[in-house]
Protein backbone atom coordinates (compact mmCIF):
# COMPACT_ATOMS: atom_id res chain seq x y z
CA UNK A 1 0.00 0.00 0.00
CA UNK A 2 1.27 3.62 0.92
CA UNK A 3 4.55 4.23 1.94
CA UNK A 4 6.59 7.09 1.33
CA UNK A 5 6.47 10.79 2.60
CA UNK A 6 3.28 13.02 3.74
CA UNK A 7 4.13 16.65 3.84
CA UNK A 8 1.20 18.62 5.10
CA UNK A 9 0.98 22.64 4.71
CA UNK A 10 -0.56 23.96 7.84
CA UNK A 11 -1.92 26.99 6.26
CA UNK A 12 -4.65 28.34 9.27
CA UNK A 13 -7.42 28.61 11.18
CA UNK A 14 -10.89 30.80 11.61
CA UNK A 15 -12.94 30.82 14.06
CA UNK A 16 -12.01 28.55 16.90
CA UNK A 17 -13.11 29.30 19.98
CA UNK A 18 -11.74 31.29 22.78
CA UNK A 19 -10.24 29.43 25.52
CA UNK A 20 -8.65 33.02 27.04
CA UNK A 21 -11.55 34.93 28.45
CA UNK A 22 -9.36 38.44 29.51
CA UNK A 23 -7.12 37.90 25.98
CA UNK A 24 -6.57 36.32 22.42
CA UNK A 25 -5.55 33.17 22.70
CA UNK A 26 -2.09 31.75 21.96
CA UNK A 27 -2.91 28.94 19.63
CA UNK A 28 -0.77 26.17 18.11
CA UNK A 29 -1.51 22.60 16.38
CA UNK A 30 0.21 19.12 17.19
CA UNK A 31 0.24 17.02 13.97
CA UNK A 32 0.28 13.38 14.62
CA UNK A 33 0.60 10.90 11.74
CA UNK A 34 1.04 7.00 13.51
CA UNK A 35 3.76 7.18 15.81
CA UNK A 36 5.34 10.98 14.84
CA UNK A 37 4.05 13.83 16.36
CA UNK A 38 4.96 17.34 15.40
CA UNK A 39 4.36 21.05 16.66
CA UNK A 40 3.77 24.24 15.06
CA UNK A 41 5.09 27.69 16.00
CA UNK A 42 2.19 28.92 18.54
CA UNK A 43 0.67 31.72 16.98
CA UNK A 44 0.98 34.51 19.79
CA UNK A 45 -2.10 37.08 19.93
CA UNK A 46 -3.66 35.74 17.19
CA UNK A 47 -6.85 34.65 19.13
CA UNK A 48 -9.10 32.71 16.71
CA UNK A 49 -7.89 33.06 13.24
CA UNK A 50 -4.39 32.61 13.69
CA UNK A 51 -2.16 32.12 10.40
CA UNK A 52 0.74 29.65 10.61
CA UNK A 53 1.90 29.14 6.81
CA UNK A 54 4.23 25.69 8.04
CA UNK A 55 4.61 22.67 6.53
CA UNK A 56 5.83 19.56 8.32
CA UNK A 57 7.24 16.35 6.51
CA UNK A 58 6.41 12.73 8.13
CA UNK A 59 7.50 9.16 6.74
CA UNK A 60 4.44 6.77 6.47
CA UNK A 61 3.96 3.01 5.94
CA UNK A 62 1.37 0.94 5.57
CA UNK A 63 0.29 1.24 8.82
CA UNK A 64 -0.62 5.16 8.41
CA UNK A 65 -4.39 5.78 7.97
CA UNK A 66 -5.20 9.45 9.06
CA UNK A 67 -3.77 12.43 10.02
CA UNK A 68 -4.64 14.24 13.55
CA UNK A 69 -4.27 17.87 13.87
CA UNK A 70 -5.19 18.83 17.87
CA UNK A 71 -5.23 22.75 18.23
CA UNK A 72 -4.23 24.18 21.71
CA UNK A 73 -3.82 27.08 23.83
CA UNK A 74 -0.44 28.17 24.98
CA UNK A 75 -0.82 29.28 28.36
CA UNK A 76 2.59 29.97 30.51
CA UNK A 77 2.80 28.81 33.53
CA UNK A 78 -0.56 26.69 33.36
CA UNK A 79 -1.37 23.49 31.44
CA UNK A 80 -2.09 24.77 27.37
CA UNK A 81 -5.93 24.84 26.89
CA UNK A 82 -7.76 21.88 24.48
CA UNK A 83 -9.30 24.21 21.59
CA UNK A 84 -10.48 21.18 19.27
CA UNK A 85 -8.95 18.63 16.74
CA UNK A 86 -9.71 17.54 13.10
CA UNK A 87 -8.77 14.03 12.00
CA UNK A 88 -8.31 13.41 8.25
CA UNK A 89 -8.62 9.86 6.58
CA UNK A 90 -5.44 9.59 4.10
CA UNK A 91 -6.86 7.29 1.87
CA UNK A 92 -7.78 10.03 -1.43
CA UNK A 93 -4.12 12.00 -0.89
CA UNK A 94 -2.54 8.32 -1.23
CA UNK A 95 -4.35 7.72 -4.42
CA UNK A 96 -4.43 11.13 -5.88
CA UNK A 97 -0.93 12.43 -4.57
CA UNK A 98 -2.18 16.07 -3.23
CA UNK A 99 -5.28 17.82 -1.93
CA UNK A 100 -4.67 21.30 -2.20
CA UNK A 101 -4.76 23.40 0.98
CA UNK A 102 -8.82 22.31 1.90
CA UNK A 103 -10.75 23.23 4.51
CA UNK A 104 -12.03 20.76 7.79
CA UNK A 105 -14.04 21.16 11.34
CA UNK A 106 -12.44 21.24 14.33
CA UNK A 107 -14.07 19.95 16.80
CA UNK A 108 -14.61 19.19 20.83
CA UNK A 109 -16.63 16.65 22.67
CA UNK A 110 -18.79 15.96 19.31
CA UNK A 111 -19.26 20.10 18.90
CA UNK A 112 -17.82 22.00 16.07
CA UNK A 113 -15.17 24.64 17.16
CA UNK A 114 -14.39 26.17 13.89
CA UNK A 115 -11.64 25.23 11.03
CA UNK A 116 -8.75 24.72 9.77
CA UNK A 117 -7.36 24.64 6.80
CA UNK A 118 -4.34 22.51 5.50
CA UNK A 119 -3.28 20.51 2.21
CA UNK A 120 -1.57 17.41 2.09
CA UNK A 121 1.23 16.11 -0.78
CA UNK A 122 2.08 12.19 -0.46
CA UNK A 123 5.09 11.19 -2.72
CA UNK A 124 5.38 7.42 -2.94
CA UNK A 125 8.84 5.76 -1.91
CA UNK A 126 10.19 4.76 -4.83
CA UNK A 127 9.62 0.72 -4.67
CA UNK A 128 13.34 0.09 -6.75
CA UNK A 129 14.82 1.61 -3.15
CA UNK A 130 12.95 -0.86 -1.22
CA UNK A 131 15.61 -3.68 0.06
CA UNK A 132 18.33 -2.05 -0.10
Amino acid sequence: MAQGTLEVLLVGAKGLENTDYLSNMDPYAVLKCHSQEQKSSVASGKGSDPEWNETFVFTVSDSTTELFIKLLDSDGGTDDDFVGEATVPLEAVFTEGSIPPTVYNVVKDEEYRGKIKFGLIFTPEDSRDQGF
